[in-house]
């Protein structure tokens, strides 16, 4: 029998979809090989938080030892057992909502035609729309020793039963200084190595300095500038050589140096028509989320931005495309958002990537310690930016490295999406003393210089 929609993965992307459209009556399989609901929830966002949140309680003088730290996480992943990755919540939202999970690895065969090797044999899923929902895998660098000496990677450091003693991060993203704070919270000397200049390479400079600044009163070791050349055991219990000549130290090394869309060749999409690049990777979307006719790509694997929300807007869009609507996926505002203390959060255009479009940009910046916000906030740093388009006297960007950054980015996002002039988000009354107001009278100093 034919399906509506046949989505291989069940990460974010794939799992909403799926999910919408069972929800609109159609009749859908979603194919996983590993767990449903992926690396969010099991290896990513969901760990992580869960730990962030237990090293922000430890900050603040509470007794919360690392064993129990890994017993909520480990709930917080599963909701069903301690030491167990459960997937069965997930699946049995799916279910409930009309669609069929099954289980096992997917390739296509032809226009609409998917064989699923399962634990029973083989079987074949025939659909009138396919979502490629594969997501993405850990970049590692080729790094001499590095296999030998064993490594890891985020899903070792998000579900660690065992706290290490020393741990050395290659990368400083989102996930090397998030696990960084964590880490270093818990009692762990950590080291974080990083190619560019600073930490948080691709953010506002602004908010790199904070949480640099944070991260060493912290007891973490920043070292910039630097390469891991090679890794041996030995010490601590690995050995970094790096390539200013000395070396580092730690019982763990984790590589957090970013991640790519997983290599679609395996799956078989040239039977239906889809050219791949030499990577493996798929033709850009439209604005559908399709890649050609019956087949619709969405998350990591599209190429774009490697976000949570990214990945469930465009599954989103995939789903409504294949139950038959006409979306347009708007990825002009993308949040982001790290969840350190402070919280690192943006939106939209720099400064200089505005002029490089031409734009005549100008910034307007504030240090969150001097409003009346920070003034409560005991030891508060960090800073509130807002990048603004003179001609069209409207806001292109947005950062700031405060508590509830991750919150507040949301109303500059609405306004750069939605071309909200300057005169309105100044005019918009907002709550006394939070940071949206705060980062609204950033709004309307731009506003006086225009």
């Amino acid at each position: 029998m034919s399906h509506d929609l046949v989505t291989i993965g069940a990460g974010a992307a794939g799992e909403y979809a799926a999910g919408l459209a069972a929800e609109m009556g159609g009749r859908v399989a979603v194919v996983e090989r590993e767990l449903v609901g992926g690396e969010c929830a099991f290896w990513a966002c969901m760990p992580s938080k869960t730990l962030l949140d237990a090293g922000s309680q430890r900050a603040l003088g509470a007794d919360y030892p690392w064993r129990r730290a890994s017993d909520r996480r480990d709930w917080m992943i599963s909701r069903e057992e301690i030491d167990v990755q459960n997937d069965a919540a997930h699946a049995r939202a799916l279910e409930e909502k009309g669609a069929e999970v099954v289980r096992g690895e997917a390739r296509v065969t032809g226009r609409g035609s998917v064989e699923v090797r399962t634990a029973d044999g083989p079987r074949t899923l025939e659909g009138r729309n396919l979502l490629v929902a594969a997501g993405s895998v850990p970049v590692i660098p080729e790094i001499e020793g590095a296999e030998k000496a064993g490594y890891w990677t985020s899903r070792q450091a998000t579900t660690a039963r065992d706290l290490p003693s020393s741990l050395v991060i290659l990368g400083s993203g989102v996930v090397g200084v998030e696990m960084a704070q964590v880490f270093a919270r818990f009692g762990t000397k950590v080291t974080i190595l990083e190619l560019h200049d600073r930490i948080l390479a691709k953010d506002h400079p602004r908010s790199s300095a904070a949480l640099h600044e944070r991260l060493q009163s912290e007891g973490v070791e920043i070292r910039t500038g630097v390469t891991a050349e090679s890794v041996e055991r030995g010490g601590a219990g690995r050995i970094v050589h790096l390539s200013d000549g000395s070396t580092v130290e730690g019982s763990e090394l984790l590589i957090a140096i970013g991640r790519r869309p997983a290599d679609l060749r395996a799956l078989g999409l040239e039977e239906a028509g889809i050219e791949l690049g030499d990577d493996g990777a798929p033709p850009a979307p439209d604005e559908q989320m399709r890649i050609g006719e019956g087949v619709l790509v969405a998350g990591d694997a599209a190429g774009g931005p490697q976000f949570t929300h990214v990945a469930v807007y465009q599954g989103r869009i995939a789903a409504l495309a294949a139950m038959g609507g006409s979306p347009k996926a708007d990825l002009s505002a993308v949040p982001k958002a790290v969840f350190t203390d402070p919280e690192i959060a943006s939106v939209g255009l720099t400064v200089e990537e505005a002029r490089e479009r031409g734009i005549d940009a100008f910034e307007e910046s504030t240090d969150f310690a001097t409003t009346t916000r920070g003034y409560l906030t005991e030891g508060s740093t960090g800073h509130l930016t807002a990048v603004v388009d003179r001609e069209r006297r409207q806001v292109v960007g947005a950062f700031a490295a405060a508590p509830g950054a991750s919150e507040l980015i949301h109303l500059p996002a609405l306004a750069i999406k939605q071309g909200v002039p300057l005169d309105v988000l100044v005019d918009n009354i907002t709550a006394f003393p939070t940071g949206a107001r705060e980062l609204t009278h950033v709004f309307d100093a731009a506003l006086k210089k225009l």
